[in-house]
């Protein structure tokens, strides 16, 4: 049977296109990896985690996917290249400005995970370097965390380390899983023999989500 190009993707045109870029589970997924750094910190402030959290969702969930759908369009969206060209710059420099707030309210330690960051989304989005397996987990997976913990701690120690190993498995993990789903759906248009995978991906987002939630709200006691 046909297939859209990934199981949240919407009808293509207008509003939904826009809706479809933000890849809106895995970008769950993937925010909960900041949540997940922040609340293993001694000291623990909602205010920067939700500031971490909007700059992560601004560079990850709009400028890197508009740079990726810029790419070879995996998403079959009908947005325009200078929109989607707009939306990365303007994702990252959004995202690039509240890191520069946050070094300077709270330390200025932060504008090596801002250059990183910066770095992280053209270099990999826009297939220059990082592509891969490992340059996934590493940026999307192990980066939010370290990210996330610093923000809150403004240091890194041995829990922030092993969170970061925790991400960086499991996305490797989710790669595993959604790469022969994806090559499914948008090379042969199909979901054939690749449902098991999906279901799975399914329920990581939802457990790697629920993780985050339990553990923010342990803080919030």
């Amino acid at each position: 049977m046909t297939s859209r190009p990934a199981f949240y993707a919407l009808e293509r045109g207008g509003w939904r296109d826009y809706v479809t870029l933000l890849h809106l589970p895995y970008t769950a997924w993937h925010l909960s990896y900041v949540a997940v750094g922040a609340a293993l910190a001694r000291h623990f402030h909602l205010d920067r985690l939700c500031w971490a959290l909007l700059a992560f969702f601004l560079a990850m969930g709009v400028a890197a996917h508009a740079l990726d759908e810029l790419k070879g369009r995996p998403l079959r969206t009908q947005i325009p290249d200078r929109v989607l060209v707009a939306l990365g710059i303007a994702g990252v420099a959004a995202a690039a400005g509240i890191g520069i707030g946050a070094s300077i309210a709270w330390g200025y330690g932060l504008v090596v995970f801002i250059v990183v960051g910066a770095v992280l989304v053209p270099a990999y989005n826009l297939e220059l370097a990082l592509h891969n397996d490992v340059g996934f987990a590493l940026a999307w997976g192990a980066f939010p965390v370290l990210t996330g913990y610093f923000v809150e701690a403004q240091t890194l120690r041995l829990d922030a380390v092993a969170a970061a190993v925790y991400a960086f498995a499991l996305s490797l993990a989710q790669r595993a899983l959604s790469t022969p789903v994806r090559r499914a759906r948008r090379d042969s248009a199909t979901t054939a023999g690749t449902e098991p995978l999906e279901r799975a991906l399914r329920w990581l987002t939802v457990a790697a989500v629920a993780i985050s939630l339990a553990l923010v709200a342990a803080r919030l006691r």
